[in-house]
């Protein structure tokens, strides 16, 4: 199943300990990229949520932000760094000397700063098996939604191999006519010139001409891409840069469809082609 390497998770969770949220943010990207933004008690065990996203993803920049809001306890007493916040009053006082139009100080905003108010050390440990668990389930949503896009571009890059399967066939079917057009046109020339030509040369000449426009050797590679990039979608691994790769082969044949038409019908098919490939290459951009 194809996955995209865009998605969005946000998962929240209550405890007696306080309110946790994992926000998962994913962007295509080269390889994989993992940032995490933690709270002080979480940041010791960064290592083992980023194991868990790897197992998870193999592609794409994420960002990883867990929210802590710790829950009120109202047997704690709240107890205030006195020491501290008298530090920051004298502070406060010298700043006003200098600068007297300033509007006072709202004890509320002098609470806020940290370490001013103070308070027990909670255990971590069962606050990170909830995170843990909490991550998991992120990871699952956001899966859930890159599976779904995935699948969205697995349906459009279906339909313009048909559409490019399609196109092939046409010029293929097509190309008697354009070479014996090619033949025609040789043999109208030499008789202009009004001299006789040497048969055997002459059809010499015609195979050549014929080589040089032929492109079965090309639409065979490209039906073959076709058959291939269908087998590629039906896999359960990260296909991304596989898919990549055909896309340049892809490009390939069609450039030399086009290099070798001598025919306004099958440069357009070229043209066409190439409008179809670059179509399918935007949307495995974001192929995981």
């Amino acid at each position: 199943m194809l996955h995209s390497m865009t998605g969005f998770a946000r998962q929240s969770v209550e405890s007696e300990i306080g309110a946790l949220t994992w926000e998962l943010r994913a962007v295509n990207h080269r390889y994989l990229d993992v940032q995490f933004k933690l709270p002080d008690e979480m940041r010791p065990q960064e290592q083992i949520f980023r194991q868990h996203v790897s197992a998870s993803l193999s592609r794409g920049k994420v960002e990883c932000a867990l929210h802590f809001r710790r829950a009120f306890d109202r047997q704690e007493e709240l107890q205030i760094n006195t020491e501290l916040v008298e530090l920051i009053s004298k502070r406060i006082k010298e700043m006003a000397v200098e600068l007297p139009a300033t509007a006072a100080v709202n004890p509320f905003d002098v609470m806020r700063w940290p370490g001013v108010v103070q308070q027990n050390e909670i255990d971590a440990e069962p606050l990170f098996e909830e995170a843990l668990e909490l991550l998991k389930k992120s990871l699952e949503a956001m899966q859930s939604m890159r599976a779904s896009e995935g699948a969205r571009i697995a349906e459009m890059l279906k339909s313009r191999c048909a559409d490019i399967e399609a196109i092939s066939k046409s010029v293929r079917t097509r190309m008697p006519e354009v070479l014996e057009a090619a033949r025609t046109k040789q043999r109208e020339r030499i008789d202009k010139l009004d001299v006789e030509s040497d048969p055997a040369r002459l059809e010499t000449e015609l195979a050549l001409i014929a080589q040089k426009l032929d492109v079965d050797e090309e639409l065979d590679r490209l039906d073959s891409h076709l058959v291939e990039i269908r087998e590629v979608l039906q896999r359960d691994e990260p296909v991304g840069r596989r898919l990549d790769f055909l896309m340049q082969e892809l490009n390939r044949e069609a450039n030399t469809v086009g290099s070798k038409s001598n025919d306004t019908e099958t440069t357009r098919a070229a043209v066409e082609l190439k409008v179809l490939i670059e179509q399918m290459r935007e949307q495995i951009q974001n192929v995981e």
